[in-house]
């Protein structure tokens, strides 16, 4: 239970400050911003307990990685500072049985990494992905039009921003139209466990996290026992039927990564897309300035998005040995979380970092994950589905506004549930 806003002591310093409270994630906006800028400030990484959840116990506590630099050296560093062991989308280890369905590659190590992704990367051929963007152009045109023909306003997030990712990484996998929403709904449980809207009983949380993942893996795998041996064009096909150097991948592998794709593939672009656009209401010169140039602002405007959306807060990392990095310490056994949306933030890299700037150039942002071998899969997609959106949105609807979003409660994903917009 969280405290109400005017119950909350204001924070004025890092000792103020609890990354494990769950009250912490209900603050606003502008008070996360100060407690990370304190917290970069900091001469080390701040060390906390571990948080209290319901399906697994803490353990030995984590530092808190917020600067740029040492995200950056943690990620290039994976023999190091490794995503096995535990699971790397929770500061606390997972359960086996959470491992099961939430256990692609973002939460492995080499070899094994390296050999599902090698499997997976495979699958996405010159073809294939050139299949994708045409997608991606007809999706979007048609979601404006039906934007215009409902108008002259709507929920954003349901009707726009969540429609596209959905479509595409579902008809990337060859699941039917029908199918779109019991998706959805599953994917909306395993982000938003915390939020009473997706899980109302905090008691039933383990529980529904788990009822999520086994439907869409149960999903996955019925599509994929039609496939094998009678292929079509889709990505399930080309996965179930891959056979990389004598390698395949097993049921379980192909439910865990549907729910890697489905999760990273459709939620954090939803959300890049709902926190542009509130971007450019509250940023009038930034739109004119983009609307001037509609095509060759583009990819200017959609690193900016993805800096300052930064829509995975975290993700965890476990140290295999004594390690001095930036001039600290961090032992064996310990775990570091590395904190995105503060790394894009830092003013030791990004000047004004709380300024949105289309024209920003470099922008070395973490939006996609640090280098190394956890870089995401999918950022060339995530990249194209918010341009043509944009560029749909700002071609035909250029008045569109957002109003205040309705804000995800969780730690994990930066994430807008809701909320209206008007044209």
């Amino acid at each position: 239970m969280t405290t109400s806003p005017l119950e909350r002591a204001p924070i004025t310093s890092a000792t103020d400050i609890d990354l494990s409270d769950w009250d912490f994630w209900a603050r606003p906006m502008a008070e996360r911003e100060h407690a990370f800028q304190l917290l970069r400030d900091l001469d080390k990484p701040a060390f906390y307990a571990e948080p209290e959840v319901s399906f697994a116990a803490p353990g030995v506590g984590y530092h808190a990685l917020v600067r740029h630099a040492d995200i950056l050296e943690a990620s290039r560093n994976p023999e190091i500072f490794c995503s096995g062991s535990g699971g790397a989308t929770n500061i606390v280890d997972m359960p086996a049985e959470f491992i099961e369905y939430f256990g692609s590659m973002i939460s492995m190590d080499d070899p094994r990494h390296a050999r599902l992704r090698r499997i997976v990367s495979r699958a996405f051929t010159p073809k294939m992905i050139k299949q994708f963007e045409a997608d991606v152009e007809t999706a979007a045109a048609q979601i404006v039009t039906d934007l215009l023909a409902a108008g002259p306003g709507c929920d954003f997030v349901t009707e726009v921003a969540a429609r596209l990712p959905l479509k595409i990484i579902c008809d990337m996998m060859g699941i039917p139209e029908s199918d779109y929403r019991y998706v959805f709904d599953r994917s909306n449980v395993i982000l938003g466990a915390s939020d009473p809207e997706y899980v109302s009983d905090p008691a039933a949380i383990a529980t529904s996290l788990l009822t999520a993942g086994m439907e869409l893996q149960q999903l996955v795998q019925d599509l994929a026992a039609h496939r094998l041996g009678k292929p079509t064009d889709d990505l399930t096909s080309s996965l179930v039927n891959a056979n990389i150097d004598g390698e395949q991948l097993t049921a379980q592998e192909l439910g865990s990564f549907f729910i890697l794709l489905v999760v990273a593939g459709n939620e954090t672009t939803r959300n890049a897309i709902s926190y542009g656009l509130r971007l450019l209401t509250v940023n009038p010169g930034q739109k004119a300035l983009w609307l001037d140039d509609v095509d060759g602002r583009a990819p200017g405007a959609v690193e900016e998005i993805v800096r300052l959306a930064a829509p995975v807060n975290y993700m965890r990392r476990k140290v295999t040995r004594d390690h001095v990095m930036n001039g600290n310490l961090y032992k064996a056994g310990e775990k570091v979380v590395m904190y995105y949306w503060s790394a894009n933030r830092d003013d030791r890299v990004f000047a004004a970092p709380y300024r949105f700037d289309i024209t920003r150039s470099p922008n070395p942002h973490v939006g996609f994950g640090g280098p190394g071998p956890h870089f995401c899969l999918g950022a060339h997609l995530a990249r194209r589905e918010i341009t043509v959106m944009f560029r749909e949105l700002l071609s035909r609807v250029p008045q569109i506004e957002a109003g205040q979003p309705e804000r995800l409660f969780s730690s994990f994903i930066n994430g807008t549930k809701h909320m209206d917009c008007t044209f």
